[in-house]
């Protein structure tokens, strides 16, 4: 039940010291559930509304939520531009404030001074994933921010400066509904809108929850499986987590996020045969070229092997190739969806590593210089941010930062 007026100022002001427009303030801490197992599905919160649109996944944990827990149906990135007095005091109270308000709202209890409160208690399995930028490391103290937390090297066929780029601050939301979404969003918002400005909103979908199988590669705009290859749950460890060496953000994680706006008027041109050769893969199941039709997704590419004209069964240039790498630590997580934005439709490729200079950075340096995609595809935005590592209840999202 929400609280009377003038409670929810008291408390918002308690941790905002006073700012105005702030959200609410730290809820009491839930200590059901947590991250579980080497897959790290996220378990379902004790005794809450477990039937369809009612799931609550824990917030706490080693890390945050939404990074290997499955995708949901609906994201949406918000990037945010830190006001000039946003001191490490200023952002010190700021996560205590986000910390109450995805706790109240990941769990379907709302927080404390949520007008709408009834909007929040059917969550679906909404996540809330914390980011930040060079720029707020640098409020706090630039000697914490590693050498990967800025702008990517520039690629030749980029075409940036669309509006989203960069950001000081980012909310990665996502949920199987828009409703509890948009409404977090929302709250969220005001929690920030005194210590920041937006910057860029881009919101992604993929198929409805129940509509494939779970655990099924989603589909991109093109028509193809899209995330086929993901390191295994064992070498999230040695690939996705930051470790000690990290500091604050140790049990953190990097992330890219790319834009990619797809040509698709004039991929509606191109034949079957060679939409198929410029990935590698059969449209219908995935599969490798060069294994048997109908082998599935998951068949060994055989990247040797030649077709009935002498020519390599994979090009030279397909996607999947120069994605390729015999590097055993060259490998990231990804995170992709689709979106749809006025005439624009396209990619919000995101992908999770220990270091993008040194994961991702040379995949999309072969990718860049010749990839058969690349005549339908163009990067219009890119963004690097550190995702924080997990907190307990009691605890504060980012606390390591300030110590």
């Amino acid at each position: 039940m929400a609280m009377a007026p003038t409670t929810e100022l008291s408390r918002r002001a308690l941790f905002s010291g006073g700012a105005a427009g702030v959200g609410a303030a730290v809820g009491a801490a839930l200590g059901a559930g947590a991250l579980a197992g080497a897959g790290g599905a996220a378990a379902i919160e004790a005794g809450r509304d477990s039937t369809f649109g009612g799931e609550a996944l824990a917030c706490h944990g080693a890390h945050q939520a939404g990074i290997v827990t499955a995708p949901a149906a609906h994201i949406r990135y918000l990037a945010y531009e830190l006001r000039g007095d946003a001191d490490a005091a200023a952002l010190q109270r700021l996560f205590r404030v986000l910390t109450g308000d995805i706790e109240g709202l990941t769990s379907g209890d709302a927080p404390l001074a949520d007008p709408e409160p009834e909007l929040a208690i059917r969550p679906s399995r909404l996540a809330i994933t914390v980011g930040v930028g060079r720029g707020l490391m640098d409020r706090i103290d630039s000697a914490l921010a590693p050498e990967w937390l800025a702008p990517l090297p520039a690629f030749s066929r980029d075409a940036l400066g669309t509006g989203f780029d960069g950001g000081d601050l980012l909310l990665m939301v996502q949920a199987d509904d828009l409703l509890p979404m948009a409404h977090a969003s929302r709250m969220l918002g005001r929690d920030i809108a005194s210590f920041a400005t937006p910057l860029w909103r881009q919101q992604g979908f993929r198929g409805a929850r129940g509509a494939d199988a779970e655990g099924a590669t989603m589909r991109n705009l093109m028509g193809q499986l899209d995330g086929t290859v993901q390191p295994a749950d064992h070498e999230h460890e040695a690939l996705i987590w930051l470790g000690d060496e990290s500091g604050p953000l140790a049990g953190g994680t990097a992330f890219v996020l790319r834009r990619i706006r797809m040509e698709l008027d004039t991929w509606d041109r191109v034949d079957r045969p060679g939409r198929e050769q410029s990935i590698g893969r059969r449209l219908d199941d995935g599969s490798p070229l060069s294994a048997p039709p109908g082998s599935g997704e998951h068949a060994e590419a055989d990247f040797g092997r030649s077709d009935e004209a002498g020519l390599s069964a994979i090009p030279l240039a397909a996607h999947m190739r120069r994605a390729h790498s015999s590097d055993p630590s060259e490998r990231i997580l990804r995170r992709s969806d689709n979106f749809e934005q006025g005439d624009e439709s396209g990619l919000l490729f995101g992908c999770f590593q220990r270091d993008p200079l040194r994961q991702f950075v040379p995949i999309q340096r072969r990718l860049d210089e010749a990839d058969l995609l690349n005549e339908w595809i163009t990067h219009t935005g890119s963004a690097v941010f550190a995702l924080l590592p997990g907190f307990a209840p009691g605890e504060t999202l980012g606390a390591r930062l300030f110590t």
